[in-house]
Order: C-alpha cells, then structure tokens, then sequence
C-alpha cells in the first residue's frame, strides 16, 4: 500500500488483484469501517460479493452512524458528524454507492447537491447570558502567546507528546480563548486528552480555523447519518449479495503468532446464545472493528435518566480486542482507551418538539425558519456560560424522512455532564429528559415562569449516556493502538478509531474509511493508492499560511509567501517577524 498527493489515480480503476475473486472475507462490525472494508474489496479488490459476511452484534448496521426512533415516543440521535470537502476517501468510498433518494445520482452526488443548493453558515456560533449572542464570537481571542503554544504544538514530533495530555502542552491563556471554546465543543476535546490527538487535529484541520467562528467550511447530508450514508451503503452491498448477520458477538479471533508471520486461524462468536465460530481457511481474510465510541449507549426518556453503564463483558467489542491484544503486543492496548470511563464519557439527548413553541425560539436565535428545509444553526451552537458546556444543533428539517410537518428535531449534548446545572441543579447525567430540556430553554432566554410547562408538554426529550464516546481521545503511546495492517500480518487487520494510520484524526467518518482502504488495499495488493491526508500542514508555506491567519484572521496570498520564502529570508527570522516565534 501506498499513498498519494495528487488525483492523478483519484479515478483509476486498476486490474483487481490476480487471485483474489474466491476468496472469503470475515469483517467484524457494520460499522461504517466495516461496511466501507466490504466496498472496497467488491470495487478495488475483485472480490465475489457472496463471499463476504459481515458479523454485527446489534440488529442495525451503521455503528456511530444512527438515527431511529419516531414521531411519538421521541427521535434518537446519538451524535452528529460533520464532514468537509478534505474527506478523500470518504468521498472515493460514497462516489461508487448510488443514491437512495436521487436516481441515477452517486451518495456523493447527492451530498453535493444538497451542500451546493444550502451551503452551511452558522447564524449564532455561541451564546451566554440566557440566549443573547456571546458579543466577541466573530474573534478566536487568541493572544501571542496562544498563537505560539499552537504554532508549536504543530511543529512537535509525536513521540515527545507520547503520553502528555493537551493540559500539558497548552496554557491557561489558550483555553480562555474563543478558539478553545470553539474548538472543544465542535470536536469534543477535554483538558486531559491526548495530545497527539490535538497535534493532529491542528494540523489536519489548520485549513478551517478561519471556519471556527461560522461553520461556512462544513458539509452536511440531507437527513440523519443513518438514512443518508448507512443505510444507502448497507443496500448497495446486501443488493450485491454481501452477507450481513445481525445478533452475532465475536468472541474472539485467533491468531497463530509463532515466527515472522501472523494470521487469523478462527473466529469464535455468539449467537442465539449459543457459541459457535468459523475456521479460517489459507484464503480467507478477517478485518476486525477493535473498540467502540457507542459501546453501552444507554436511553433514558422524558422522565427517567439515562443510565450509565461501563460493563465491558464477554461478547462485549472492548473484551474482543482484549482477548485478540493478549495474544500478541502488536495488538495494542485496549484498556489505555476503555479503562476510564470517567474521562471518556458524556450524555447527549434528542428532543422531539410537540408544538410550536420552541421551533419559535430557535427561529428567533437563529433568524432562520426551523421548516423551511434550509441550513438552521449548520453546526453547534455553545453556551459559553453553561455549567454543563452544552451545545446544541437543529440540522435542516426534517431531520428524519418519517418526521411529519411541523415537527422539529434538535440535538443537545453537555460536555461537562458530571456538574451541577445552572438551572436545574443537578448533573446532566442524572437529568431527566425533561429536566434536561429545562436547562436549555434557561440558556435560551425562555422566561422563568414557562420554562417548566415548555419543557414538559412542547418536547420529548431522549437523553443518551455515552461512556466511551471520546475514549479514541485519551492520552496514549506509541503501540496503543494497533496498526491497520499488524507487522508481519498476512490476513488480518484492524478498522475504525482505534487502529492507527499516520497524521489523521480520529472521532471523523474519514478516518473509519480510511483504515478500511488501506486494510484492504494492503492485504488485497491493490494497486491504487490511498488518498494522502489532506487539507493538513505539510510544508513550512502551509503553516505560514496557517500562522497568519491565527494573527490576523483573515486569508494571505499563498503567493506572497511564496515570494518570502523565495527572497532569502531563514525560516526562523519569518517566523520571529510574525510574532510566532
């Protein structure tokens, strides 16, 4: 396997691999990883479609990509994903899978055409004091010293960040910034996570920052992840006669690790309760989804908390990759990731609206009709003085194809779910749903004297514990994370946010297709290469680039920095010039 810059083999269709057409593929997880590994071996690999099984333990596929429920008892909506145009493999996968709601129209075509016709802009990108607009949201507030703390972090190798959480590598004068508070509620960072990860996604998302403030940089699908990009691709795989087993928990794989090589001999599972399994035959490959952002997700409704629950027991996805890691060192470290819940969890909630109301308060925040079809807050919407930190997003209605007229769906998440709320005085995670929907409509200005009856007959609110949603963000070390492909592995590889691939960044749709293609690109010998990272820093012009659009906030001609660095000018005096040294 090998990577790419240029789209020179971004529409090539090379010969499938000779060899490659009988044999059998074993994935584990219809995830979006796992369903993008099956793609990718039918598209590139030339594998025989009845050939592959995928093995999922709940009875929907899509994994973090949800969306279910109803108009009655409530929508569901775990989380959201925003996407951007640097998503390459993620647009190569969605190119080839054809479109549930335009004929003869591409996923990708569609997400186009949407983004094209409604491109996303943020009305309100955060508020304080009960609903007013926070008066420097158009700044990222970031001083010299911030600029240089981030120009730094860039520059770091990751082995002497192997380990050191973002508190250790970032000043209290960074997180008083507009830039961290924007940056933490759109991408779930906490103090004490990785970072690397921050390291990556600084680098990765560089290209963005000026898309901080009004989200213009995002791309969204028309209706929840589950209906626009899960379940297209789940249709287009099963009409190609790919196996999908629902109720099916792997137990275990093994894998005969004596000398040079290393190779999956068989899977163990359970279904119906019963054990049962499957050898592995000498041509037979096996792509293992090790971890899980959704694992225990747990519902509450209108009157009960969600519960929280951190069992990680057998059939569990972490005691797979346990039991996989014991056997060889190659296969990281599951529990550096699922060994503190305390650190990896949050609660979000979906309120269902049951009248006009509260789509009436978004209208008046946003400025923008909740039913006109269009882009509402395109993105998170901070309470920069919540307790809980929440957040909340009302995506283009209806949010859900089932969703009857004049009903609106709204997502709100706390990243701080442990502290006592402003209003209601007690953690998120111990709120109702309809307590929590009291906590909101205080920070969105609603009078006292409503807020209660408001939250009680003008929504139904789903609130959902989380325990390991941020667990691909805690500090780690080289080797935690299993590479995609381990060394010296001849049919086994690793899938989704915690098999690690240089530079890209975990927590995005991007990185669970990319450790898909190359899996299968380098066990299936595939000849085109993978998309590099882009959109990232990777020349000293991009990080000039960078660097001033941090000081001055606004785009500088790559041109003249070219003519700079053209000029004679070290490095490091350019850099001085700019304050960012």
């Amino acid at each position: 396997m090998r990577y790419a810059h240029s789209n020179f083999e971004a529409f090539v269709r090379p010969p499938a691999p000779q060899g490659n057409k009988n044999r059998c593929a074993w994935i584990v997880g219809a995830g979006l990883g796992g369903m993008a590994a099956a793609a990718f071996l039918i598209r590139d690999a030339g594998l025989t479609p009845s050939n592959i099984t995928l093995l999922e333990a709940s009875e929907a596929d899509g994994g973090a990509l949800d969306g279910a429920g109803n108009a009655q008892t409530g929508w569901l909506i775990r989380g959201g994903r925003e996407m951007e145009e640097q998503f390459q493999c993620l647009w190569d996968l969605f190119r080839s899978v054809p479109s549930l709601e335009m004929p003869g129209a591409s996923v990708l075509d569609e997400v186009w055409q949407v983004n094209r016709d409604d491109p996303s802009t943020s009305p309100v990108r955060a508020l304080h004091k009960r609903g007013q607009p926070l008066p420097d949201r158009d700044s990222l507030t970031l001083t010299g010293k911030a600029r240089r703390e981030i120009v730094a972090l860039i520059l770091t190798d990751e082995e002497a960040l192997a380990g050191k959480t973002i508190a250790d590598v970032l000043s209290d004068e960074f997180m008083r910034s507009n830039f961290w508070l924007f940056w933490r509620s759109m991408f779930a960072f906490e103090t004490w996570h990785s970072a690397i990860e921050m390291k990556r996604y600084l680098a990765r998302f560089v290209h963005q920052i000026l898309g901080l403030k009004d989200l213009h940089t995002l791309k969204f699908t028309k209706y929840n992840q589950q209906e626009s990009l899960s379940r297209p691709l789940a249709t287009w795989l099963a009409a190609q006669g790919v196996v999908f087993r629902h109720g099916v928990r792997v137990t275990n794989v093994v894998v005969a690790t004596g000398g040079e090589q290393k190779r999956a001999t068989r899977l163990h599972w359970v279904e119906n309760g019963s054990a049962a399994g499957v050898d592995v035959g000498p041509d037979a490959l096996v792509f293992v989804t090790n971890g899980s952002m959704v694992e225990n997700s747990r519902w509450g409704d209108q009157h009960t908390p969600a519960p929280i629950d951190t069992t990680i027991g057998e059939g569990s996805i972490w005691q797979l990759w346990r039991n996989i890691a014991a056997q060889s060192p190659a296969f990281g470290r599951p529990d550096v990731f699922c060994g503190d819940t305390q650190k990896s969890r949050w609660l979000s909630a979906t309120v269902t609206t049951l009248d006009a109301r509260i789509p009436a308060l978004v209208e008046r925040i946003t400025g923008r009709d909740p039913f006109s079809g269009r882009i509402i807050t395109g993105g998170p919407v901070t309470i920069q003085d919540s307790a809980w930190l929440m957040s909340w997003v009302v995506s283009r209605q209806p949010h859900f194809k089932g969703q009857p007229q004049g009903q609106m769906v709204a997502w709100l998440y706390g990243l701080f779910s442990d502290v006592p709320g402003d209003y209601v005085k007690k953690p998120m995670q111990d709120c109702t749903g309809e307590e929590i929907t009291r906590e909101w409509l205080f920070h969105m200005g609603v009078p006292a004297d409503q807020i209660d009856d408001m939250a009680a007959t003008g929504a139904l609110t789903r609130p959902c514990m989380m325990p390991f949603i941020t667990a691909q963000f805690m500090p780690r070390t080289p080797g935690d994370r299993p590479k995609v492909v381990p060394e010296g592995s001849v049919n086994l590889a690793f899938l989704g946010q915690f098999a690690d691939t240089p530079r890209d960044t975990v927590f995005t749709t991007e990185y669970s297709v990319r450790t898909a293609m190359e899996a299968v690109y380098t066990l299936c010998g595939v000849e085109r290469a993978v998309p590099e990272v882009s959109g990232g820093i990777f020349d000293i012009r991009m990080l000039l680039q960078a660097a001033l659009e941090l000081r001055d906030g606004k785009k500088v001609p790559a041109a003249g920095l070219l003519h700079r660095l053209t000029e004679g000018t070290e490095i490091d005096d350019l850099l001085k010039q700019y304050g960012l040294i």
